[in-house]
């Protein structure tokens, strides 16, 4: 599927960006410096070809986000163990005894 997106935008931009190289040919100009441009156009498209490739990248960083379903979570984005869960792993691991988890569950329960 994005491969599909990826030819796609590619020709349309292909062809977006020939098309006025084409009609210029066509109207009898060989070049911008017949047209009084000099260095100008150079400074235009340059500019024009920063932007635009912009955009493509952009476009397709936000489809392949957008179509590509679920994101993979990091440790740190995953649930937080609550207070009773840390307060039954040290019980588990031995660091307090029964009395003193007990209090501490009946304090965490209030």
């Amino acid at each position: 599927m994005i491969r599909k997106i990826a030819s796609a935008a590619t020709l349309i931009a292909s062809a977006w960006a020939w098309t006025p190289a084409v009609a210029w040919h066509h109207e009898g100009h060989r070049d911008f410096w017949d047209a009084g441009w000099g260095w100008g156009h150079m400074f235009v498209g340059a500019i024009g070809m920063i932007l635009f490739w912009a955009i493509v990248i952009s476009l397709v960083v936000f489809l392949v986000r957008r179509l590509g379903g679920g994101r993979n979570t990091t440790a740190s984005e995953q649930e937080r163990p609550t207070a009773l869960d840390i307060l039954k792993e040290r019980y588990a691991k031995g660091e307090i005894d029964r009395d003193e988890y007990e209090q501490r569950r009946r304090d965490l329960e209030r």
